[in-house]
């Protein structure tokens, strides 16, 4: 049970980056408000994000 709670959480934390990633880069303008929007920025700090959910997906397949 825990591993599969593991797992769906950096599965959604690697989505939350790849959505920063795609506002960063003014692929995914949405809200079109957003203070995230073409800020390159956000770009880094998506990948970061990615980077965090698999690592957790992958710690959790080991458990």
């Amino acid at each position: 049970m825990t591993r599969k709670i593991l797992m769906g959480a950096g599965l959604l934390i690697a989505l939350m980056g790849l959505i920063w990633m795609g506002q960063g880069s003014g692929f995914f303008p949405y809200p079109e408000q957003s203070f995230m929007i073409n800020d390159r920025s956000w770009i880094w700090w998506g990948g970061g994000m990615i980077l965090a959910g698999l690592g957790l997906f992958a710690v959790a397949r080991r458990i």
